[in-house]
Order: C-alpha cells, then structure tokens, then sequence
C-alpha cells in the first residue's frame, strides 16, 4: 500500500474523529504533507505483520499543548530533521516509522518523516486514538523504553533522552516542551519489528483514509451520520458506535496547565429543555457526563462534530455557541486489559471512578 497526496484530506479527516479532540490541529501538518508527497512521491506503508524482526521502528510525533500548535507553527522539514537527529544519536539508520498517536496532525508528522528520509511508515500506531502522556502508548504498555529519543524545537535546537522508565521521559520532554514554546517534534519509543508487533495498534492508518472518506460522501447533517459510521466501524478493531447527544456548546473553558489543554465544556439541548452534557478535557475529550451520570469515559473514544457539517472538531477549536453532535465509540481490545487500565482509566485523569465500557453503559 502506498499513501499519496490525493488521500492525505481522507486520512487527517479520519485521523482527527478517531484523535477524540486531540493530537493537534491537522490543518498545517496537512498542507505541509501534502507539500512533501507532492514534491518527493507517495509514500510505503507497511503493514506490522510484513516487519522484519530485526528492523528498527520509530514513533515520531508532536508533543505538547494542541492551543499552541494554532500559533507556533512548524517548518516543512522539522519531521524529517528530527528523524535525521534520531538516527545520528543511535548511529543507525531507521528502517521504518510509526505514529504515537492516530490523530490530527500527530497522523501526517510520520508520513512526512517517511518522505523526507526514504522510509516507510507502519500501518498502526501507538493508541488506536489519542491520549495526553507517553506512558499511555500502547508501546509504552507493551515495556518498550521510550530512549533513546530526541527532540526538536522550533529554533533547530536538538536535545537528546536516557531516561530509566517512561514516567520520568514524560515529565522530562513536558517540560521541555513548556520552555520551548509549547510544541516540540519527537522521536521516541525505538523498538525492533518483533516488539513493534507485540505492541502496535494494527491498520489504523488505512482504516483512518477509510473512514475520512465515509465522513466526506457523507458530509452534512449529522442525524444522518450514525448510520454510515456504524457500517464502518463494524467490523474494525474498534467497539460500539452511538450518537450520546446533539446540542448547543454553551459553555467551553481551558488553559495551558503543565503542558496540557485542561478544562471542561458544556452542552445544552437545541430547545433548552433538559439537562446539559458536559465534557472533561486533557487535550482529549475524556469524560462524558449527563445529569450527574457517566455515559461514556476514556479510554473509549468521545467525539464532537459540527452539526450541520459532521466534520469532527479539535478540542482547541470548540467554540462558545457552535451547534454540534457527540458521538461515541467503544476503545480497541489492547486498552480494555487491566495492565492498559492502570495507566489510561479514569482514575489516572482525576476521576473518581472506574471504567465501564460503552457497551455497558
């Protein structure tokens, strides 16, 4: 399979319904990418199980608070320098790259690290949507070291990683994405094509193209829109789809805290009459609670789009009086173990209960 310029608006639109409000804003990454393909070709994906064991895979991504990606825009060649970076500290050639997250912009940074440098990119990713912390990858989960890694600025400064678990990586490269003026380009997470395989969320890139253009033929209201997204969703890695509620956002609050978007949003019924919905948010829309009551909570994924349109929004764009949709859909079966739960439940976010899948609810 080859991804070229044509289908990189079906990936960033599908990427960015599974990224749950997250994984940056795909507007510039996707002009940049589409740049790139354009100018150097399509480029190889590759499917996990087609891995030789012995090749060497890199996650590589944006990290840091999705709001600033809206001002500190990167350079059309910072993904390919830091995998540059990346392979002059480990003194080895990479032989294929893969996604922290399939989400926003963090779907496209690969792929345009791949073209730069000649690699193919993996058909998977690191979460199968999006999540705030490195330690919630499912790489991370699976025991792979998230050094050696490196990380790029905005200025070109590059500064290498040996930390001993990925607790202290996260803390370390938040930090320097703080004083670096938010958003930094990183490669992290090496591993071997046998870990790969043992740790990857499988088919993510493709299914992303697939249902990017399942949302395009089907743009317009979304009333209209469940039906074709549970066609598409039948039969993937993913759980159950559901339209939790549709409304008015009357409300919406966030701040840059430790690095993070963290605040909350409300959403009132189109007539006004009963209660509001209300989301919790850490650069990702994780908590879905309607009169006092949980009806979906992370690691599932919760999603709003606009109403009219049925395009999904980013958590930095919701907006004070956009009319909207939320829908819901159940996480992979990787996220659902109790080794996943310990560090992407609701509890490692602040919230005091426990995960019950949507299909429970």
């Amino acid at each position: 399979m080859k991804i070229d310029a044509t289908q990189l608006e079906d990936l960033a639109l599908g990427s960015v319904f599974l990224a749950t409000g997250g994984g940056g804003d795909p507007h510039v990454p996707l002009l940049i990418a589409k740049q790139v393909l354009s100018k150097l070709g399509p480029v190889n994906v590759i499917a996990p199980e087609n891995l030789d064991d012995d090749a060497l895979v890199v996650a590589i991504g944006g990290v840091g608070a999705p709001t600033v990606s809206l001002e500190l825009l990167p350079s059309v060649d910072d993904a390919a320098r830091t995998l540059e970076a990346f392979e002059q500290q480990v003194g080895r050639k990479v032989d294929a790259v893969a996604s922290f997250e399939i989400g926003g912009g963090n779907s496209l940074i690969p792929l345009v690290a791949a073209a730069g440098q000649g690699v193919p990119v993996i058909d998977g990713d690191g979460m199968g949507r999006a999540l705030p912390e490195a330690q919630m990858m499912s790489y991370a989960i699976a025991g792979v070291k998230p050094t050696p890694a490196v990380a790029y600025d905005y200025a070109g400064n590059i500064t290498a990683f040996s930390t001993k678990s990925t607790d202290v990586y996260e803390r370390h490269i938040r930090s320097l994405a703080m004083v670096s003026g938010g958003m930094i380009t990183t490669a992290e997470h090496p591993m071997s094509g046998k870990e790969l395989k043992n740790s990857v969320i499988p088919g993510t890139l493709s299914f992303s193209i697939e249902l990017g253009r399942t949302l395009r033929e089907n743009r317009g209201c979304s009333d209209e829109l469940l039906a074709p997204l549970q066609a598409v969703f039948e039969n993937s890695i993913y759980g159950e789809c559901r339209n939790l509620f549709t409304g008015k956002v009357t409300d919406k609050a966030t701040r840059i805290t430790g690095g993070y978007d963290v605040g909350e949003a409300t959403i009132e019924p189109f007539d006004g009459n009963g209660p509001a919905l209300n989301i919790s948010i850490k650069n990702e829309y994780l908590l879905a609670t309607l009169d006092g009551s949980v009806i979906a909570s992370v690691p599932d994924l919760i999603i709003i789009v606009d109403y009219e349109t049925s395009m999904p929004i980013n958590a930095e764009r919701l907006r004070y009086g956009q009319r909207v949709a939320v829908f819901a859909v159940g996480c992979p079966n990787f996220y659902r173990s109790a080794k996943a739960l310990k560090v992407v439940g609701p509890r490692c976010f602040g919230f005091e209960l426990d995960y019950v899948p949507l299909e429970e609810v």
